[in-house]
C-alpha cells in the first residue's frame, strides 16, 4: 500500500520542467512517482532518460510517443531521439510496460496507463461522452491517464478517470509543468511554475527537429477548451 503517489506523465523530454517538478515532488515525500509514458519524445531525450532511471521509487508506464521513438518513426523527430538514446537506453524503454496498478492510501486500487486501456494512443478527453469512456475503462475504479496534456478529473458510474496533465508540453492556457498527486483519498491536480523563457532557450539550441514548435507552446499556451476540442474532433466525435 502506498500512502502518496506523484503521477509525473508526458514530460516529452523537457528536461528543466521535470527538474522542477521533481523538486516539487521530493518535498511531497512520495512513496513512488509513476512516469505515465511519452517520456522521452522531446528536446533532450537522453537526459531525461538518465534522471529518471536515476529515481529510486520511479515506476514507468509506457507511451505512444516511446513506442514511436522505440519504432524510430520517422514523425516527431523520432528516430534523432532513438540516436541520441542509444541501443541500451531504447530496449529499456521498449520494456516499459502499458499500465500498472498500485494500491494507494484512501483510493483502493487505481490503474495508471498512458492513453487508455486498449490502446496508448486512443483519445479520451474531458467532454468525451460517457459510453465511449466507460467502454474505454472496462472494470471501473480510478485510472490515472495523460495523452491529451490537459488536466481534468471525472467521475463516471463506478468509474473515475483522472488526466495528470502534461509536465513537459501542457496545453493549460498557462505557462507551467502539470502533473497529479495521490493519497489519503485525495487527488490533487498540480502546477509547478519554471522558468520557462531559460528552457525555451535550451530548447532551441537542441537538435530535436520540433524545438520551435515545442518553444512556441510553451511560450504562447494553448487555450485547454479549443484543444479539447481539437482532441474530440480527431476522436471522430
Amino acid at each position: 500500500m502506498a500512502a502518496r503517489v506523484a503521477a509525473v506523465y508526458d514530460v516529452h523530454g523537457n528536461l528543466p520542467a521535470l527538474e522542477a517538478v521533481l523538486d516539487d515532488v521530493r518535498r511531497e515525500d512520495v512513496d513512488a512517482i509513476v512516469i505515465g509514458g511519452d517520456a522521452v519524445a522531446g528536446p533532450f531525450p537522453a537526459e531525461t532518460f538518465d534522471v529518471l532511471v536515476s529515481l529510486a521509487d520511479a515506476l514507468f508506464v509506457r507511451g505512444n510517443a516511446d513506442r514511436l521513438v522505440v519504432e524510430r518513426d520517422e514523425g516527431f523527430g523520432s528516430a534523432w531521439c532513438a540516436d541520441q538514446l542509444g541501443a541500451e537506453r531504447l530496449a529499456a524503454v521498449e520494456a516499459w510496460p502499458f499500465s500498472r496498478r498500485l494500491e494507494i492510501d484512501g483510493l483502493g486500487e487505481v490503474v495508471f496507463c498512458h492513453a487508455t486501456l486498449r490502446t496508448d494512443e486512443e483519445i479520451v478527453t474531458r467532454i468525451t461522452p460517457e459510453d465511449e469512456v466507460m467502454a474505454a475503462f472496462p472494470g471501473g475504479g480510478t485510472v490515472v491517464v495523460g495523452h491529451v496534456h490537459v488536466q481534468f478529473d471525472r467521475r463516471y458510474d463506478g468509474l473515475r478517470v483522472v488526466n495528470a496533465g502534461s509536465v513537459g508540453m501542457p496545453y493549460e492556457g498557462r505557462r507551467g509543468a502539470f502533473w497529479a498527486l495521490l493519497g489519503a483519498g485525495q487527488v490533487e491536480l498540480r502546477r509547478t511554475e519554471y522558468d520557462v523563457d531559460a528552457a525555451v532557450a535550451a530548447i532551441r539550441g537542441s537538435g530535436w527537429s520540433e524545438r520551435d514548435q515545442l518553444a512556441v507552446w510553451l511560450t504562447e499556451p494553448q487555450d485547454p477548451t479549443e484543444v479539447t476540442e481539437v482532441f474530440e474532433a480527431r476522436r471522430g466525435a
